[in-house]
């Protein structure tokens, strides 16, 4: 690859506690060598904060993630009608934001076609960053998460540089490092509706000093073009991700009339190619490990394998706690909002040899990371 590969894993056999304690408040994991490092520690992302317990990209989840032990935070990024890039999982906040009982902004609900679908709701690119502040960010799915749910209505809708801002807080508050991992949401949109989220983005990032081959930073989309846009035009040094699901292909690529599925661009031979410009893939867990057709966990694929065979990190996502989200011989009880196994489930992957985990409850990861390294 045209960078080294920077995992932020360390060493064989130094725990992560170890650099924290020895590195000055807020500097920078170290890289790995050229090539991959021997595995030692997979690291634990707070997928969307800590949003297991708290209404999701907001500063108090982020904040949590932090404190139950996450490596990395991560920032879903869509941008206001004035360019200002904020803090949501999707463009449309109907659902995310209490933006529906604001009777000022009830002739903002319209339909768009996002990604190639329609879609209703009220639109981030819609609004200026000081009318979204008047919005208060909610829980997404309170009858699975009704601890969340209680704190509706009480935290605002961050912007990246708050939160890159507060990523530097933390780090100097527990002494170590704390990794972001922003995610790109819906360029090929964006970019339709007049906004350039990659310029926006590459401005914070060298603000905040983290445009750096050795920075705790990976960038993240579901498009692979902005992400070789990144690598090649303009002048980002960190690390890249390119998201998978678990079908379906890029709209991107879609839109440039591409036919390749995901699935194609993770055979061996395309790997190889993407290695040139990505570091990373993000995967839907079930490209790692599948469910059985009963809803069991089965057996690994080889993607693990392939990927590290060209120097590229594997992270699946989502682990969710809730038995709704478990694999069935996971699950604990018949109430589907009850914490069933997830330890034990991410424990699978951690031996399947994944180099992350995104996590809706970090300390549930952390705590089965500690106890995955501790054996014999």
């Amino acid at each position: 690859m045209r960078r080294p590969l920077l995992s932020v894993l360390l060493a064989a056999g130094v725990a992560l506690s170890t650099v924290a304690a020895t590195a000055p408040a807020g500097a920078d994991a170290p890289p790995t060598s050229q090539g991959r490092a021997k595995f030692t520690e997979p690291l634990v992302h707070a997928h969307r904060g800590a949003s297991g317990y708290r209404p999701e990209h907001t500063l108090a989840a982020y904040r949590l993630a932090v404190q139950q032990g996450a490596d990395y935070i991560e920032p879903d990024l869509v941008m206001t009608k004035d360019g200002v890039l904020v803090d949501r999982h999707e463009p449309e906040i109907g659902g995310t934001t209490d933006v529906a009982s604001h009777p000022e902004f009830a002739d903002r609900k319209v339909t768009k076609t996002l990604d190639g679908k329609a879609t209703t709701g009220w639109w981030v690119e819609d609004f200026t960053l000081a009318e979204l502040k008047t919005l208060r960010a909610k829980e997404r799915i309170p009858a699975l998460r009704p601890e969340s749910a209680s704190f509706d209505g009480q935290f605002e809708v961050p912007t990246l540089e708050e939160v890159l801002t507060l990523r530097e807080e933390l780090s100097v508050q527990t002494g170590r490092t704390v990794g972001v991992i922003p995610e790109i949401k819906h360029s090929t949109f964006l970019h339709d509706a007049g906004l350039d989220p990659e310029v926006a983005l590459m401005e914070a990032l060298t603000a905040h000093r983290l445009n750096r081959a050795n920075a705790a930073l990976w960038v993240q989309s579901f498009e692979l073009t902005p992400l070789i846009r990144l690598d090649d035009e303009l002048g980002y040094k960190a690390n890249l991700v390119f998201l998978v699901s678990a079908s379906g292909r890029p709209y991107d690529l879609e839109a440039q009339g591409d036919p390749r599925t995901y699935t194609d661009l993770l055979t061996p031979t395309s790997l190889r190619a993407l290695s040139k410009d990505i570091d990373g893939l993000g995967v839907d867990k079930s490209r790692v490990i599948p469910r059985r057709a009963d809803g069991t966990l089965g057996t690994p694929t080889t993607l693990v394998a392939d990927a590290h065979r060209v120097k590229l990190d594997v992270t699946p996502w989502t682990f969710r706690a809730e038995n709704s989200f478990l694999p069935v011989d996971y699950r604990i009880g018949t109430n589907p909002a009850t914490h069933g196994r997830m330890g034990d489930e991410v424990t699978r992957f951690f031996e399947a040899g994944v180099d992350g985990v995104f996590c809706d409850q970090p300390d549930i990861c952390v705590a089965a990371r500690a106890e995955f390294l501790a054996r014999p």
